[in-house]
């Protein structure tokens, strides 16, 4: 099939590489001419584990390509992704901006019937939105259809490639068929592909993200009350999971949620609900906690050295909002960073993907270490942010020297309590036993 993708953000990359690869000839398009040139040249811009496979064995066999040139790719496609981005505004609706633009561009460039797929996070009502566009600019038959993604960094090709769910909105027969067709490939296991209206499909993946957002907020509240009465937040989260009704993911406690998806669909959501006079109470919940939990390492820290810590200096491992990625966008180390730094605190970080993003976010705010152990030189106290693998088992005979006192603000829980009791250390974690040595 003839595909054109408008967008090589995390979504649109992604998608037309896996599309490639059931044998698809993918033309992805972008305005901006240097990051074209790169992907041309065999650079992909993200890091997400599996891609780069995929991508430099598709454009190797000419099945994947990349281009500026908008109306060549629509020339040469029937069907058209728009992978771009929705941005909050300062109202916390979703910027349709972009969408619509490109709607209106494609619209020029259309000569016979296209399917428009609306790939990107879009309010309720979106299709709507850009079917009009198509209505007012051509006379050509086009189905505009909703397809939202439900891609988890740090394993999106996997879940592209074989999704636990399609859905898809769209009320055209015809477009149905070609899509049918389309995602055939990947749900060969039986997983469903689920056919609704275009607005249904829109709510869907603002209703999922916002479901599992408030899971992960609740559990951290769940956390925080385990400290306050002595409880062990493993114990019940394991007590929890095991309820099939409920299902054992998104329940580990930790330091909120960030990322691109989340924040932006929860916030988006309740902006809908707002439009249309009703109060969202829940989620707006969710939010105002998730704010707090970000910085709640931060309390730990200031309540250990009396609310002063100035002159202090801090070691962070883990910028990325999760681990296998290398966005940055909402992750909770930065609102840590902010709130030691306006302490009078200094820090020293290391990620092993994410730092080149947040150098050019926040600059020279803190340092940049090379490595997990030179980020401990002449520390006060390691900080936890996120859960890479490689922080897992660390050498703490290592970290003993390196740090200046065995301290550690862990805001993902990686260490067992018993083991860091024995080592003799001061460990602070969420939901569970302090240990003081």
């Amino acid at each position: 099939m003839k595909i054109a993708v408008i967008g090589t953000g995390y979504v649109g990359l992604v998608t037309g590489t896996c599309l490639a690869e059931t044998g698809n000839d993918v033309i992805c398009v972008d305005i901006n001419e240097a990051k074209v040139k790169k992907m041309q040249d065999g650079e992909v811009p993200i890091y997400e584990p599996g891609l780069d496979l995929l991508f430099h064995r598709n454009i190797a066999q000419g099945r994947l390509i990349f281009t500026t040139d908008l109306a060549m790719a629509i020339k040469e496609s029937k069907v058209i992704f728009m992978a771009l981005p929705t941005p909050p505004g300062g109202d916390g609706a979703a910027d349709l901006s972009y969408i619509l633009g490109a709607a209106k561009d494609i619209s020029n460039l259309v000569t016979e019937y296209k399917i428009i797929i609306n790939k990107s996070t879009v309010p309720v009502g979106t299709a709507d939105k850009v079917k009009a566009v198509f209505t007012a600019n051509t006379d050509i038959e086009v189905d505009v259809v909703s397809n939202p993604e439900f891609l988890r960094e740090g394993v999106a090709v996997e879940d592209f490639m074989k999704p636990d769910r399609v859905v898809i909105g769209t009320r055209s027969e015809k477009a149905k068929k070609v899509l049918t067709d389309l995602y055939g490939p990947y749900v060969r296991q039986g997983n469903p592909i689920l056919f609704m209206d275009e607005r249904s499909s829109e709510l869907t993946k603002y209703a999922a993200n916002s479901f599992l957002a408030t899971k992960i907020t609740f559990m951290n509240e769940v956390a925080n009350l385990c400290e306050l009465v002595g409880a062990d937040v493993d114990a019940v989260r394991k007590g929890v999971g095991s309820d099939d009704r409920i299902g054992k993911r998104f329940l580990f406690p930790g330091i909120g949620y960030g990322g691109s998806c989340f924040p932006k669909d929860v916030q988006a959501l309740v902006k809908a609900a707002d439009e249309n006079n009703y109060d969202f109470q829940i989620l707006k919940s969710v939010m105002e906690i998730n704010e707090k939990q970000k910085t709640i390492l931060v309390d730990k820290v200031l309540k250990y050295y009396k609310n002063d810590i100035k002159g202090k200096h801090f070691a962070l491992w883990g910028l990325a909002f999760k681990p296998e990625t290398d966005d940055v966008r909402e992750a909770p180390a930065l609102y840590i960073i902010d709130a030691l730094v306006k302490e009078g605190a200094t820090v020293t970080v290391f990620d092993p993907e994410g730092m080149e993003n947040v150098k050019n976010m926040i600059g020279d705010k803190v340092e940049f270490a090379a490595d997990q152990y030179s980020a401990l030189n002449n520390a006060d106290a390691l900080l936890i942010a996120t859960e890479w693998s490689v922080f897992r088992n660390p050498d703490f005979d290592k970290i003993d020297i390196l740090l200046k006192n065995k301290v550690v603000f862990d805001g993902r829980n990686l260490y067992d309590l018993e083991k860091m009791i024995d080592m003799g250390y001061y460990y602070n974690s969420i939901g569970r036993k302090l240990v003081e040595n």
